[in-house]
């Protein structure tokens, strides 16, 4: 059997069960990294830029110091 041939019936298969056919091949194969680190439906806070309101001044005295030194 070709993967043409799996891909329809691979589509039709729900998420988790994806998920877990990549587990069986990954074992098949001795792969034994995960590669689903993070938890389905649980939220993961990132730290951004916003609400930072010195980063910008900040950057941008950077940016002017490098500027100067390089002349």
């Amino acid at each position: 059997m070709t993967l043409t041939e799996l891909l329809p019936t691979i589509r039709q298969l729900s998420a988790i069960e994806k998920r877990e056919l990549i587990r069986i091949l990954m074992a098949e194969e001795g792969i034994t990294e995960d590669i689903f680190p993070l938890e389905p439906c649980k939220i993961y806070y990132l730290p951004t830029p916003y609400d930072t309101f010195g980063a910008g001044a900040a950057l941008m005295q950077a940016m002017n110091l490098a500027n100067h030194n390089e002349n």
